[in-house]
């Protein structure tokens, strides 16, 4: 759990420092690589939550029902 922890930290870290290095050539394209990189990871969080209502048995179809 920790460690997950830590890789996401790490991640976020990651992450804002490539919009910032972008931010400093371009505004707008960082707007456009941070609205990306926002949308992966409602994405990825949300395949996520969707993985565990599998593991638990509950049904994914139709939305978002966890």
């Amino acid at each position: 759990m920790v460690t997950e922890r830590v890789l996401f930290a790490a991640e976020v870290v990651f992450v804002v420092a490539a919009v910032v290095g972008v931010g400093i050539w371009s505004i707008p394209a960082a707007l456009v690589a941070g609205g990306t990189l926002g949308l992966l990871a409602c994405e990825r969080a949300s395949a996520e939550k969707r993985a565990a209502a599998q593991r638990h048995g509950r049904r994914t179809t139709g939305g978002d029902q966890a």
